[in-house]
Protein backbone atom coordinates (compact mmCIF):
# COMPACT_ATOMS: atom_id res chain seq x y z
CA UNK A 1 0.00 0.00 0.00
CA UNK A 2 1.26 3.46 -0.89
CA UNK A 3 2.06 5.71 2.07
CA UNK A 4 2.45 9.46 2.26
CA UNK A 5 4.39 9.34 5.55
CA UNK A 6 7.14 6.75 5.97
CA UNK A 7 6.14 3.97 8.35
CA UNK A 8 9.50 4.21 10.07
CA UNK A 9 8.60 7.69 11.34
CA UNK A 10 5.47 6.27 12.95
CA UNK A 11 7.27 3.24 14.37
CA UNK A 12 10.08 5.31 15.86
CA UNK A 13 7.66 7.63 17.63
CA UNK A 14 5.46 4.74 18.77
CA UNK A 15 8.36 2.96 20.40
CA UNK A 16 9.00 6.01 22.57
CA UNK A 17 5.43 5.91 23.90
CA UNK A 18 4.60 2.20 23.92
CA UNK A 19 5.60 1.45 27.53
CA UNK A 20 3.44 4.29 28.83
CA UNK A 21 0.55 3.16 26.66
CA UNK A 22 0.85 -0.40 27.97
CA UNK A 23 0.67 0.85 31.55
CA UNK A 24 -2.33 3.11 30.89
CA UNK A 25 -4.09 0.37 28.93
CA UNK A 26 -3.57 -2.17 31.71
CA UNK A 27 -4.91 0.24 34.33
CA UNK A 28 -8.01 0.94 32.26
CA UNK A 29 -8.46 -2.79 31.61
CA UNK A 30 -8.52 -3.42 35.36
CA UNK A 31 -11.06 -0.66 35.93
CA UNK A 32 -13.36 -1.91 33.17
CA UNK A 33 -13.02 -5.51 34.37
CA UNK A 34 -14.63 -4.49 37.68
CA UNK A 35 -17.73 -3.76 35.63
CA UNK A 36 -17.38 -7.01 33.68
CA UNK A 37 -16.25 -5.23 30.53
CA UNK A 38 -13.55 -6.87 28.41
CA UNK A 39 -11.26 -4.13 27.14
CA UNK A 40 -10.07 -6.28 24.24
CA UNK A 41 -13.61 -6.55 22.88
CA UNK A 42 -14.01 -2.77 23.04
CA UNK A 43 -10.60 -2.15 21.45
CA UNK A 44 -11.49 -4.46 18.57
CA UNK A 45 -14.70 -2.49 17.99
CA UNK A 46 -12.73 0.77 18.11
CA UNK A 47 -10.42 -0.60 15.43
CA UNK A 48 -13.38 -1.41 13.19
CA UNK A 49 -14.92 2.06 13.42
CA UNK A 50 -14.57 4.29 10.35
CA UNK A 51 -15.72 7.80 9.46
CA UNK A 52 -15.33 9.21 5.94
CA UNK A 53 -13.34 12.33 5.08
CA UNK A 54 -14.90 14.97 2.79
CA UNK A 55 -12.66 15.84 -0.14
CA UNK A 56 -13.54 19.53 0.24
CA UNK A 57 -12.53 19.54 3.90
CA UNK A 58 -8.85 19.09 3.05
CA UNK A 59 -8.53 22.77 2.13
CA UNK A 60 -8.92 25.97 4.12
CA UNK A 61 -12.50 27.17 4.32
CA UNK A 62 -13.75 30.71 4.50
CA UNK A 63 -16.72 32.97 5.01
CA UNK A 64 -18.92 35.06 2.76
CA UNK A 65 -16.37 37.84 3.24
CA UNK A 66 -13.05 36.18 2.54
CA UNK A 67 -10.97 33.05 2.31
CA UNK A 68 -7.33 32.91 3.38
CA UNK A 69 -5.73 29.87 1.71
CA UNK A 70 -3.12 27.98 3.69
CA UNK A 71 0.21 26.70 2.50
CA UNK A 72 0.46 23.44 0.63
CA UNK A 73 -3.28 23.18 0.04
CA UNK A 74 -4.48 20.54 -2.42
CA UNK A 75 -5.35 22.10 -5.78
CA UNK A 76 -7.31 19.20 -7.26
CA UNK A 77 -8.83 15.85 -6.35
CA UNK A 78 -5.51 14.03 -6.81
CA UNK A 79 -3.87 16.16 -4.15
CA UNK A 80 -6.95 16.00 -1.94
CA UNK A 81 -6.63 12.22 -2.13
CA UNK A 82 -3.02 12.48 -0.99
CA UNK A 83 -4.09 14.41 2.10
CA UNK A 84 -6.92 11.97 2.78
CA UNK A 85 -4.36 9.15 2.74
CA UNK A 86 -2.26 10.97 5.34
CA UNK A 87 -5.32 11.59 7.52
CA UNK A 88 -6.08 7.86 7.46
CA UNK A 89 -2.46 6.94 8.19
CA UNK A 90 -2.55 9.15 11.27
CA UNK A 91 -6.06 8.45 12.57
CA UNK A 92 -6.45 4.81 11.59
CA UNK A 93 -10.22 5.35 11.25
CA UNK A 94 -10.79 7.27 8.00
CA UNK A 95 -10.46 4.74 5.20
CA UNK A 96 -13.12 6.39 3.01
CA UNK A 97 -13.41 9.60 0.99
CA UNK A 98 -16.58 11.44 -0.01
CA UNK A 99 -16.11 13.47 -3.23
CA UNK A 100 -18.05 16.55 -4.36
CA UNK A 101 -18.94 17.21 -7.99
CA UNK A 102 -18.32 19.03 -10.24
CA UNK A 103 -15.34 20.13 -8.10
CA UNK A 104 -13.80 16.65 -8.24
CA UNK A 105 -14.59 15.66 -11.82
CA UNK A 106 -11.72 14.00 -13.69
CA UNK A 107 -11.33 12.75 -17.25
CA UNK A 108 -10.55 9.18 -16.16
CA UNK A 109 -12.37 7.89 -13.08
CA UNK A 110 -10.79 4.45 -13.38
CA UNK A 111 -7.38 6.08 -12.86
CA UNK A 112 -8.70 7.95 -9.81
CA UNK A 113 -10.11 4.74 -8.35
CA UNK A 114 -6.80 2.95 -8.93
CA UNK A 115 -4.94 5.67 -7.06
CA UNK A 116 -7.39 5.49 -4.16
CA UNK A 117 -7.05 1.69 -4.10
CA UNK A 118 -3.26 2.07 -3.91
CA UNK A 119 -3.68 4.28 -0.84
CA UNK A 120 -6.11 1.80 0.73
CA UNK A 121 -8.98 4.29 0.45
CA UNK A 122 -12.58 3.67 -0.58
CA UNK A 123 -15.11 6.04 -2.11
CA UNK A 124 -18.40 6.47 -0.30
CA UNK A 125 -21.32 8.85 -0.78
CA UNK A 126 -20.96 11.18 -3.77
CA UNK A 127 -22.22 14.74 -3.38
CA UNK A 128 -23.88 16.92 -6.00
CA UNK A 129 -23.57 20.70 -6.21
CA UNK A 130 -26.50 22.76 -7.45
CA UNK A 131 -26.08 25.56 -4.92
CA UNK A 132 -23.82 27.64 -7.17
CA UNK A 133 -23.52 28.34 -10.89
CA UNK A 134 -20.55 26.80 -12.65
CA UNK A 135 -18.48 28.58 -15.29
CA UNK A 136 -20.37 28.72 -18.58
CA UNK A 137 -23.60 27.37 -17.06
CA UNK A 138 -26.51 28.15 -19.38
CA UNK A 139 -29.30 28.37 -16.80
CA UNK A 140 -28.85 29.83 -13.33
CA UNK A 141 -29.54 28.46 -9.84
CA UNK A 142 -29.86 31.96 -8.39
CA UNK A 143 -33.53 31.36 -7.63
CA UNK A 144 -33.20 27.66 -6.89
CA UNK A 145 -32.18 24.45 -8.57
CA UNK A 146 -34.41 21.40 -8.16
CA UNK A 147 -37.30 23.69 -7.10
CA UNK A 148 -36.63 26.54 -9.56
CA UNK A 149 -39.70 28.03 -11.24
CA UNK A 150 -37.89 27.63 -14.58
CA UNK A 151 -38.01 24.12 -16.01
CA UNK A 152 -34.65 24.63 -17.75
CA UNK A 153 -32.88 25.19 -14.41
CA UNK A 154 -34.62 22.22 -12.83
CA UNK A 155 -33.69 19.97 -15.75
CA UNK A 156 -30.07 21.10 -15.48
CA UNK A 157 -30.02 20.22 -11.76
CA UNK A 158 -31.65 16.85 -12.38
CA UNK A 159 -29.12 15.96 -15.06
CA UNK A 160 -26.24 17.01 -12.83
CA UNK A 161 -27.41 14.61 -10.12
CA UNK A 162 -27.75 11.81 -12.67
CA UNK A 163 -24.22 12.57 -13.86
CA UNK A 164 -22.95 12.40 -10.29
CA UNK A 165 -24.51 8.96 -9.90
CA UNK A 166 -22.56 7.82 -12.98
CA UNK A 167 -19.32 9.22 -11.51
CA UNK A 168 -20.02 7.38 -8.27
CA UNK A 169 -20.68 4.09 -10.05
CA UNK A 170 -17.24 4.28 -11.63
CA UNK A 171 -15.64 4.89 -8.24
CA UNK A 172 -17.55 2.15 -6.45
CA UNK A 173 -19.69 4.43 -4.28
CA UNK A 174 -23.13 3.32 -3.15
CA UNK A 175 -25.03 6.49 -2.27
CA UNK A 176 -25.83 9.99 -3.47
CA UNK A 177 -26.11 12.93 -1.07
CA UNK A 178 -28.31 15.81 -2.22
CA UNK A 179 -28.31 19.20 -0.54
CA UNK A 180 -29.86 22.25 -2.16
CA UNK A 181 -29.72 25.90 -1.13
CA UNK A 182 -33.19 26.53 -2.56
CA UNK A 183 -35.48 28.82 -0.62
CA UNK A 184 -36.56 32.44 -0.32
CA UNK A 185 -35.37 35.62 1.38
CA UNK A 186 -38.64 37.58 1.50
CA UNK A 187 -42.18 36.77 2.66
CA UNK A 188 -44.34 36.11 -0.37
CA UNK A 189 -41.36 35.53 -2.65
CA UNK A 190 -42.10 31.82 -2.98
CA UNK A 191 -45.22 29.67 -2.85
CA UNK A 192 -44.20 27.15 -0.18
CA UNK A 193 -46.30 24.24 -1.45
CA UNK A 194 -45.61 24.69 -5.17
CA UNK A 195 -41.88 25.01 -4.52
CA UNK A 196 -41.89 21.76 -2.52
CA UNK A 197 -43.93 20.07 -5.25
CA UNK A 198 -41.36 21.09 -7.86
CA UNK A 199 -38.55 19.81 -5.64
CA UNK A 200 -40.23 16.45 -5.14
CA UNK A 201 -40.99 16.08 -8.85
CA UNK A 202 -37.33 16.79 -9.66
CA UNK A 203 -36.10 14.36 -7.01
CA UNK A 204 -38.39 11.67 -8.40
CA UNK A 205 -36.42 11.87 -11.66
CA UNK A 206 -33.12 11.58 -9.79
CA UNK A 207 -34.48 8.68 -7.72
CA UNK A 208 -35.27 6.78 -10.92
CA UNK A 209 -31.59 6.94 -11.83
CA UNK A 210 -30.41 5.23 -8.64
CA UNK A 211 -28.93 1.73 -9.11
CA UNK A 212 -30.80 -0.99 -7.22
CA UNK A 213 -28.10 -1.25 -4.52
CA UNK A 214 -27.77 2.51 -3.96
CA UNK A 215 -29.36 4.92 -1.50
CA UNK A 216 -30.14 8.61 -1.79
CA UNK A 217 -29.48 10.74 1.31
CA UNK A 218 -31.32 14.05 1.63
CA UNK A 219 -29.63 16.74 3.70
CA UNK A 220 -31.70 19.43 5.39
CA UNK A 221 -30.61 22.86 6.56
CA UNK A 222 -32.54 25.44 8.57
CA UNK A 223 -31.17 28.52 6.79
CA UNK A 224 -28.46 29.85 4.46
CA UNK A 225 -28.12 30.83 1.70
CA UNK A 226 -31.88 31.44 1.88
CA UNK A 227 -32.82 33.27 5.08
CA UNK A 228 -36.63 33.38 5.13
CA UNK A 229 -37.54 29.88 4.01
CA UNK A 230 -35.66 26.77 2.93
CA UNK A 231 -37.04 23.92 0.82
CA UNK A 232 -35.79 21.15 3.13
CA UNK A 233 -35.50 23.15 6.35
CA UNK A 234 -35.65 20.48 9.04
CA UNK A 235 -35.96 16.77 9.71
CA UNK A 236 -39.73 16.91 9.25
CA UNK A 237 -39.58 18.05 5.63
CA UNK A 238 -36.60 15.76 5.14
CA UNK A 239 -38.52 12.74 6.40
CA UNK A 240 -41.63 13.63 4.37
CA UNK A 241 -39.55 13.86 1.20
CA UNK A 242 -37.74 10.59 1.95
CA UNK A 243 -41.01 8.78 2.60
CA UNK A 244 -42.51 10.21 -0.58
CA UNK A 245 -39.58 9.19 -2.77
CA UNK A 246 -39.28 5.58 -1.62
CA UNK A 247 -37.29 3.02 0.39
CA UNK A 248 -33.94 3.89 -1.20
CA UNK A 249 -34.21 7.50 0.04
CA UNK A 250 -33.20 8.33 3.61
CA UNK A 251 -32.46 11.37 5.75
CA UNK A 252 -28.97 12.69 6.43
CA UNK A 253 -28.32 14.56 9.67
CA UNK A 254 -25.73 17.34 9.69
CA UNK A 255 -25.11 18.33 13.30
CA UNK A 256 -24.88 22.03 12.43
CA UNK A 257 -28.10 22.31 10.44
CA UNK A 258 -30.56 22.65 13.32
CA UNK A 259 -32.12 25.43 15.34
CA UNK A 260 -30.27 26.22 18.61
CA UNK A 261 -31.00 23.78 21.45
CA UNK A 262 -32.62 21.21 19.15
CA UNK A 263 -32.67 17.71 20.62
CA UNK A 264 -30.70 16.07 17.82
CA UNK A 265 -30.38 12.72 19.59
CA UNK A 266 -34.17 12.40 19.70
CA UNK A 267 -34.36 13.15 15.98
CA UNK A 268 -31.82 10.38 15.44
CA UNK A 269 -34.00 7.98 17.43
CA UNK A 270 -37.09 8.87 15.40
CA UNK A 271 -35.32 8.36 12.08
CA UNK A 272 -33.91 5.02 13.25
CA UNK A 273 -37.36 3.89 14.37
CA UNK A 274 -38.83 4.46 10.92
CA UNK A 275 -35.79 3.08 9.04
CA UNK A 276 -34.99 6.46 7.49
CA UNK A 277 -31.60 7.34 8.99
CA UNK A 278 -29.16 7.45 6.08
CA UNK A 279 -26.12 8.96 7.70
CA UNK A 280 -24.35 11.81 9.45
CA UNK A 281 -22.19 14.81 8.73
CA UNK A 282 -20.23 15.32 11.93
CA UNK A 283 -19.13 18.80 12.99
CA UNK A 284 -19.88 21.24 15.77
CA UNK A 285 -21.54 24.65 16.01
CA UNK A 286 -21.92 27.63 18.30
CA UNK A 287 -24.30 29.94 16.45
CA UNK A 288 -25.50 28.20 13.29
CA UNK A 289 -23.97 26.09 10.58
CA UNK A 290 -20.45 26.89 11.75
CA UNK A 291 -18.87 23.59 10.58
CA UNK A 292 -16.45 23.61 13.51
CA UNK A 293 -14.27 20.63 14.45
CA UNK A 294 -16.30 17.67 15.73
CA UNK A 295 -16.58 17.60 19.50
CA UNK A 296 -14.85 20.96 19.92
CA UNK A 297 -17.86 22.54 21.66
CA UNK A 298 -20.46 19.89 22.45
CA UNK A 299 -18.76 16.56 23.09
CA UNK A 300 -21.55 15.40 25.43
CA UNK A 301 -24.16 15.99 22.74
CA UNK A 302 -22.06 13.98 20.30
CA UNK A 303 -21.85 11.17 22.87
CA UNK A 304 -25.63 11.25 23.40
CA UNK A 305 -26.13 10.91 19.66
CA UNK A 306 -23.87 7.88 19.62
CA UNK A 307 -25.76 6.51 22.59
CA UNK A 308 -28.80 6.28 20.32
CA UNK A 309 -26.76 4.83 17.47
CA UNK A 310 -25.13 2.16 19.62
CA UNK A 311 -28.49 1.39 21.20
CA UNK A 312 -29.89 0.62 17.73
CA UNK A 313 -26.82 -1.52 17.04
CA UNK A 314 -27.27 -3.32 20.39
CA UNK A 315 -30.94 -4.02 19.68
CA UNK A 316 -30.22 -5.16 16.12
CA UNK A 317 -32.78 -2.79 14.65
CA UNK A 318 -33.85 -3.56 11.11
CA UNK A 319 -32.58 -1.25 8.39
CA UNK A 320 -29.89 0.29 10.60
CA UNK A 321 -26.56 1.03 8.93
CA UNK A 322 -25.90 4.78 8.70
CA UNK A 323 -22.93 6.26 6.87
CA UNK A 324 -20.61 8.45 8.97
CA UNK A 325 -18.74 11.40 7.50
CA UNK A 326 -17.01 14.56 8.69
CA UNK A 327 -18.16 17.87 7.19
CA UNK A 328 -16.12 20.78 8.48
CA UNK A 329 -14.63 24.13 7.48
CA UNK A 330 -11.11 24.78 8.73
CA UNK A 331 -10.35 28.49 8.61
CA UNK A 332 -7.49 28.92 11.08
CA UNK A 333 -6.04 25.41 11.45
CA UNK A 334 -4.22 22.95 9.24
CA UNK A 335 -7.20 21.10 7.68
CA UNK A 336 -5.45 17.73 7.90
CA UNK A 337 -4.79 18.21 11.61
CA UNK A 338 -8.40 19.18 12.25
CA UNK A 339 -9.72 16.17 10.34
CA UNK A 340 -7.36 13.79 12.15
CA UNK A 341 -8.43 15.20 15.52
CA UNK A 342 -12.13 15.23 14.63
CA UNK A 343 -12.12 11.65 13.37
CA UNK A 344 -10.63 10.51 16.67
CA UNK A 345 -13.17 12.53 18.65
CA UNK A 346 -16.05 10.93 16.74
CA UNK A 347 -14.47 7.52 17.35
CA UNK A 348 -14.17 8.43 21.05
CA UNK A 349 -17.91 9.12 21.28
CA UNK A 350 -18.67 5.78 19.65
CA UNK A 351 -16.40 3.82 22.00
CA UNK A 352 -17.80 5.54 25.08
CA UNK A 353 -21.32 4.67 23.97
CA UNK A 354 -20.24 1.02 23.74
CA UNK A 355 -19.43 1.11 27.47
CA UNK A 356 -22.96 2.04 28.55
CA UNK A 357 -24.59 -0.77 30.51
CA UNK A 358 -27.68 -1.06 28.34
CA UNK A 359 -29.63 -3.43 30.56
CA UNK A 360 -28.99 -1.31 33.64
CA UNK A 361 -30.05 1.80 31.73
CA UNK A 362 -33.25 0.12 30.54
CA UNK A 363 -34.00 -0.85 34.15
CA UNK A 364 -33.60 2.72 35.39
CA UNK A 365 -35.83 3.92 32.56
CA UNK A 366 -38.55 1.38 33.39
CA UNK A 367 -38.39 2.38 37.06
CA UNK A 368 -38.49 6.09 36.18
CA UNK A 369 -35.24 6.56 38.07
CA UNK A 370 -34.20 9.73 36.27
CA UNK A 371 -31.04 10.44 38.25
CA UNK A 372 -29.53 6.96 37.99
CA UNK A 373 -30.36 6.75 34.30
CA UNK A 374 -28.63 10.08 33.73
CA UNK A 375 -25.61 9.03 35.79
CA UNK A 376 -25.27 5.79 33.82
CA UNK A 377 -24.58 7.96 30.78
CA UNK A 378 -22.63 10.70 32.53
CA UNK A 379 -20.25 8.33 34.32
CA UNK A 380 -19.32 6.67 31.04
CA UNK A 381 -18.90 10.03 29.31
CA UNK A 382 -16.50 11.20 32.04
CA UNK A 383 -14.29 8.12 31.65
CA UNK A 384 -11.00 8.69 29.80
CA UNK A 385 -10.83 5.96 27.16
CA UNK A 386 -7.82 7.43 25.33
CA UNK A 387 -5.72 4.26 25.93
CA UNK A 388 -8.27 2.22 23.97
CA UNK A 389 -8.13 4.58 21.01
CA UNK A 390 -4.34 4.73 21.11
CA UNK A 391 -4.01 0.96 21.31
CA UNK A 392 -6.43 0.49 18.41
CA UNK A 393 -4.28 2.86 16.34
CA UNK A 394 -1.04 1.16 17.40
CA UNK A 395 -2.30 -2.25 16.36
CA UNK A 396 -3.20 -0.90 12.92
CA UNK A 397 0.22 0.69 12.44
CA UNK A 398 -1.05 4.21 13.09
CA UNK A 399 0.57 6.61 15.59
CA UNK A 400 -0.08 6.55 19.31
CA UNK A 401 0.30 10.35 19.09
CA UNK A 402 -1.12 11.24 15.64
CA UNK A 403 -0.64 15.01 15.63
CA UNK A 404 2.85 14.68 17.09
CA UNK A 405 3.90 12.33 14.29
CA UNK A 406 2.19 14.43 11.63
CA UNK A 407 4.12 17.50 12.71
CA UNK A 408 7.38 15.63 13.19
CA UNK A 409 7.08 14.30 9.63
CA UNK A 410 6.85 17.88 8.29
CA UNK A 411 4.09 16.94 5.86
CA UNK A 412 2.57 20.40 5.51
CA UNK A 413 5.95 22.04 5.04
CA UNK A 414 6.78 19.52 2.33
CA UNK A 415 3.49 20.17 0.55
CA UNK A 416 4.10 23.93 0.68
CA UNK A 417 7.10 23.34 -1.59
CA UNK A 418 5.31 20.93 -3.92
CA UNK A 419 2.01 22.82 -4.22
CA UNK A 420 2.46 26.51 -4.96
CA UNK A 421 -0.79 28.45 -4.71
CA UNK A 422 -2.75 28.54 -7.97
CA UNK A 423 -5.49 31.22 -8.07
CA UNK A 424 -7.23 29.34 -10.90
CA UNK A 425 -7.29 25.95 -9.19
CA UNK A 426 -10.58 24.46 -8.06
CA UNK A 427 -8.87 23.70 -4.76
CA UNK A 428 -10.71 22.72 -1.59
CA UNK A 429 -12.54 24.34 1.24
CA UNK A 430 -16.02 25.85 1.48
CA UNK A 431 -16.41 29.59 1.11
Amino acid sequence: MLRRIDASVINDENEKLKSHLDADYAALADKLARDNIDIETITAKAGEFQVAVPSWGTGTGGTRFARFPGTGEPRNIWEKLEDCAVINEMSGCTDSVSPHFPWDVVSDFSELKEKADAYGLKWVSVNSNTFQDQKGQEYSYKYGSLSNTKKESRDLAIQHNLDVIEYGKQLGAKSLTVWVGDGSNHPGQSHFQRAFERYLASMEEVYKGLPDDWEMHIEHKMFEPAFYSTIIQDWGSNLLAAMHLGPKCKSLVDLGHHAPNTNIEMIVSRLIQFKKLGGFHFNDSKYGDDDLDSGSLHPYQQFLIFNELVDAEYRGQEGFGPAYMLDQSHNVTDPAESLINSAIEVQRSYVKALLVNREALYGYQEDNDALMASLELKNVFNLDISPILAMARYRKGAPINPLGVYRAAGYREGMAKQRPQDPNATGSGIV
